[in-house]
């Protein structure tokens, strides 16, 4: 699978985040729609999170805010949101960053946003970039390509002309061997005698295409 080195999955978060963002910046300013209210969870233990240790040790990994009836002075910044909710009667000052939210939800119209965790899609880029076991880093290692020497041209071999290939007369192909000696020395004999007739055979041909030409 192809590396996203545009980090399409950070974009579109961010993107989603700016649609929050705008939600509650219009809720802030005029109100709430209609039926329109909104669930919204985040992590308690994320950085930037403000909130009263109560809620902290009551809620120490998530928590859920509900913005319908009892909220006030709802302010949105660029990056986290500021609200005053009332909890069993006492009333809180939170404030949550937007990295933090992990969905927001409006009940009234099934609309909900789901969000990961900002430093686990960090852990995760970080991961992929990291190389792994038995995989060199991006240009360690590498070696500055060596050509080989090119071939030496050697001379072409020269075959006289004029000299025609030597053919046998089919009675000399067709000839039996002569009988076969025994003993050492009678092969010998018989090997050497045939050397002798085949040069002779080879001297005759020559001389004879001499005669001829």
């Amino acid at each position: 699978m192809a590396k996203d080195i545009l980090r399409y999955d950070l974009m579109v978060q961010e993107a989603l985040k700016g649609v929050v963002r705008k939600i509650l910046t219009e809720a802030g300013r005029d109100g709430l729609p209609g039926d329109h209210h909104f669930y919204v969870t985040f992590r308690s233990t994320a950085p930037g999170v403000r909130l009263s240790q109560r809620l902290r040790d009551k809620h120490p990994e998530e928590m859920t805010i509900v913005l319908q009836h009892q909220f006030w002075d709802l302010n949105v910044s660029e990056h986290s949101f500021e609200v005053g909710l009332s909890f069993s009667g006492v009333p809180e000052r939170l404030l949550v960053p937007f990295d933090a939210i992990t969905t927001f939800f409006d009940p009234s119209v099934q609309f909900g946003l789901k969000f990961e965790a900002q430093d686990a899609v960090e852990g995760a880029a970080v991961e992929d970039d990291a190389p792994g076991p038995g995989k060199a880093p991006r240009g360690a290692g590498s070696e500055p390509s060596v050509s080989p020497p090119a071939p030496i041209a050697l001379p072409a071999k020269v075959t006289p002309a004029g000299v025609p290939a030597l053919k046998l007369k089919p009675a000399e192909r067709d000839a039996e061997p002569a009988a076969k000696t025994s003993g050492k020395a009678s092969a010998k004999k018989a090997e050497t005698d045939e050397g002798e007739e085949a040069g002779s055979a080879q001297v005759v041909s020559l001389d004879a295409f001499r005669k001829k030409t």
